[in-house]
């Protein structure tokens, strides 16, 4: 006779196995949640949805996060490469530049040819591009190959055994190929001049025929209507508009349904990347100051209530994991700044370049003609190792003379006398500051001091720029213009974003911890009950999350 213990416990055991789970313990391996939604505003600051709250009106536009979904207030990035290439790279896999290894979107290196060459982080001669107009540019292609690490998506791929389906979009092609990842069935983004929706070898040799429909459509010219814009670029003129918004969430849709993401029929969780490319064109034209950009974040509201609501009408909200982040956030205008008392300046860029050149030659005498500076995007200023070496020259020593030379110039500027349109009372204009300038060998060997700059420092670093110094100028002083505004900085402003999630496993409310987007790939991986990104070093954001249960049905015992 079996003995009552163990009766109870196989009780117990066939209770577990029978257990009711509810729709909270989720997985994708069941399709639960039907789709994930990782939603990226380029150039999105973080104090913007809270700004400009009272203007949104749509229930399932901002509100959607704001009012029904999980808001923080305070997430920072935790490194110093704020622009787009680094921060979509940064969301899909969870980790920094120096575990992805994009620093920048675009740098220099030594093509196959031996010449030096300027390189997007995206390029690769390997490919060609796919669905362009006849007689366009169609090389190089683009992959992901410069990121080495995993992104959400490829995680769920992987999980899954190849059933999960993974796209990437966005007006541009850093944006939809970065987020999305390695093992994506697609990424799409657009020819910035017509608006045709193309892609790469790298995953297809011709454009589904959906997708060759939507060129061929009537999308275009509507948008072009709507905003009033007939021709110029598409991609400056009327990505900048409310209708370029639409225009990206429209193909989101048409992508949704052709592909059928959210209706797997092998019963697991698809996943698609929307990187909106419209916040960072009328961005950088206006800044964040000005009625443009109030205006078209107002706009948005509209566009994605209609997204949202087409979403809940196909796969049910409920069925829905959503992120929302921004890849940077953006300083004010440096005329802006100043109007309002800050020590903004702008700086050009030649005039240190050349300055920089001089002093290299004159430290290290070449006998022959060479130039030493390449330049690059901020905040990464790039030298060519091969003159230096060509004299014996050490990169620790070269880089070390930059960046004397970097300092040297800054401490070298007059101070002005004569007072700055548009200046408060009757202030005459700040001196242009230089706050940090590391070497690269500083960063790939982690001499930093041991505080918070200096650990986002470290984060930057990635050997594709070679020989180079990181450079971080005063609060609101920025290479280029001052009508404009731009990003790269380490400054609070550059580095705050939104982070907001809607979905049955989060509690709706507003938090005010400090938090990371690198924490979207960790929650996700968490609830998805899948491997985190290869690099991944995000927090599981427990505090917005309800709680878990699995119920085991009540079992009548039977003498």
């Amino acid at each position: 006779m079996r003995s009552f213990r163990s009766f109870a416990a196989s009780l117990l055991v066939a209770a577990l196995a029978s257990a009711a789970v509810p729709a909270l313990h989720a997985q994708a391996y069941t399709g639960s949640p039907k789709l994930v939604v990782e939603l990226v505003f380029d150039q999105f600051r973080g104090d913007y949805l809270d700004r400009w709250r009272a203007d949104f009106k749509a229930k399932n536009g901002w509100n959607l996060f704001l009012k029904q979904g999980v808001h923080y207030t305070d997430c920072y990035y935790d490194y110093a490469n704020l622009v787009t290439g680094p921060g979509h790279s940064t969301i899909g896999t969870g980790a920094y530049t120096d575990g992805h290894g994009i620093p920048v979107n675009d740098w220099y290196e030594k093509g196959p040819d031996g010449k030096i060459r300027s390189v997007q982080s995206i390029d690769d001669d390997r490919y060609t591009i796919v669905g362009e107009a006849p007689g366009a540019k169609t090389s190089p292609g683009a992959s992901p190959h410069f990121q080495v690490a995993s992104t959400l998506g490829d995680e769920l791929v992987l999980a899954t055994g190849g059933k999960a389906r993974v796209y990437g979009v966005s007006l541009k092609d850093r944006a939809a190929i970065l987020t999305s990842g390695h093992a994506t069935k697609a990424a799409f983004w657009t020819d910035h001049e017509s608006g045709r929706w193309i892609t790469s070898t790298y995953w297809m040799n011709q454009l589904p025929s959906w997708v060759e429909d939507f060129n061929k459509g009537e999308e275009v010219a509507k948008a072009r209507a709507a905003s009033n814009i007939p021709k110029g670029s598409f991609y400056e003129l009327v990505g900048a508009t409310q209708q370029g918004v639409g225009y990206q969430l429209d193909f989101a849709k048409a992508l949704i349904q052709n592909e059928h993401l959210g209706h797997n029929p092998d019963g697991v969780t698809d996943l698609i990347t929307i990187s909106i490319s419209s916040t960072d064109i009328a961005g950088h034209r206006y800044g964040p100051d000005e009625g443009h950009q109030r205006a078209l974040v107002d706009g948005t509201d509209v566009e994605l209530d209609r997204f949202f609501t087409w979403i809940d009408q196909t796969v049910g909200l409920k069925n829905v994991y959503v992120s929302l982040t921004g890849d940077h956030g953006v300083s004010a205008s440096v005329n802006a700044a100043i109007g309002m008392g800050m020590p903004a300046r702008g700086i050009a860029t030649k005039p240190l370049y050349d300055f920089v050149e001089k002093a290299l030659h004159d430290k290290f005498k070449p006998k022959n003609s060479v130039k030493y500076v390449l330049g690059g995007e901020s905040p990464w200023l790039q030298i060519d190792p091969e003159p230096f070496e060509a004299q014996g020259i050490t990169e620790e020593q070269a880089e070390e003379a930059t960046s004397k030379a970097v300092f040297d110039y800054f401490g070298s500027q007059p101070r002005d006398t004569a007072q700055h349109a548009g200046a408060v009372g009757g202030r005459l204009p700040e001196p242009m500051r230089v706050q940090y300038v590391y070497t690269a060998t500083q960063l790939r060997n982690g001499q930093v001091p041991d505080t918070d700059q200096g650990r986002r420092e470290l984060h930057s670093y990635s050997p594709v720029v070679r020989w180079a110094v990181h450079l971080n100028f005063g609060a609101y002083q920025y290479y280029g213009s001052e009508t404009g505004t731009t990003h790269y900085s380490q400054n609070s402003y550059d580095r705050h974003v939104p982070l907001d999630f809607y979905g049955a496993p989060f509690q709706p409310g507003t938090y005010r911890n400090m938090v990371q987007p690198v924490d979207i790939a960790a929650t996700f991986a968490s609830l998805l009950r899948i491997n985190r990104p290869s690099a991944a070093v995000g927090t599981v954001r427990i505090e917005a999350l309800k709680p878990e249960r699995t119920t085991v049905p009540a079992t009548t015992l039977k003498k």
